[in-house]
């Protein structure tokens, strides 16, 4: 029989209305602006070509997260560690979860009209600061830049916790914290290149988190419905 799930509805939503206003929190803040003011200066970001943060901890941590999915995706055939306790199903409802979310924050960049912050005035571009809430307003910059790509790289991973978490709880929690720190370090990581805002990485995680929580919800959905209708059957057929 099936292990049932372990985590509710309701607790999903405490948990993402928690990290939401948090996100909104640090928008009212209005700290983007000085923090960046952190990592750049009118001539530009001092480490937007760093060797080390792009070569290594940008295209390097990306490729490394794509080996990682890879592996994944070998492992719904032949699963590996913690993997190994759950259905096949579930294995390939894990990847297809971290795909989704991955997705869904780069719908949201494409239609995005925000700009980085090396795109700025402040910051030696021809941009002015506009917020990334006001859908539709151009900046005078190259867009596409909100929520953060490069941290929702790891945050996409969030899906995950939610395949795991019925099947091996503590696997789960160190997949949580793990990919919590990577997508956090990946934002950082742009931030001092002059790529992102604080708010574009919070953002990205949140919206990982809920692609991915909403999707193992509406398979559990579908799952106990198509089970409601196997036991109607069966009791018709009796």
């Amino acid at each position: 029989m099936p292990k049932p799930p372990t985590l509710t509805f309701t607790r999903f939503l405490a948990c993402t209305a928690t990290a939401l206003a948090l996100a909104l929190a640090w928008d009212a803040s209005a700290l983007d602006l000085p923090l960046a003011r952190w990592f750049g200066t009118a001539q530009g970001f001092a480490l937007t070509h760093d060797w080390w943060l792009q070569n290594v901890l940008h295209t390097g941590a990306r490729q490394a997260a794509w080996a990682l999915l890879l592996a994944l995706v070998v492992m719904v055939w032949r699963p590996l560690g913690p993997l190994r306790a759950l259905p096949k199903a579930d294995r390939a409802g894990l990847v297809f979860g971290i795909l989704l979310a991955a997705l869904v924050v780069q719908v949201l960049k494409r239609s995005s009209l925000t700009s980085c912050p090396w795109d700025l005035q402040d910051f030696g571009g021809t941009a002015r600061y506009v917020s990334h809430w006001r859908w539709g307003v151009a900046d005078g910059g190259g867009g596409h830049c909100f929520p953060a790509g490069h941290a929702s790289t790891a945050f996409a991973f969030l899906a995950a916790f939610f395949w795991l978490r019925p099947w091996a709880p503590r696997a789960a929690r160190w997949w949580l914290g793990l990919t919590l720190l990577a997508g956090l370090g990946f934002g950082a990581v742009q931030m001092a290149r002059g790529a992102h805002y604080l708010s574009h990485v919070l953002w990205a995680g949140w919206f990982c988190w809920l692609a991915g929580g909403l999707f193992w919800f509406a398979v559990q959905a579908w799952r106990a419905r198509r089970a409601d209708a196997t036991v109607t059957s069966a009791q018709v057929r009796a």
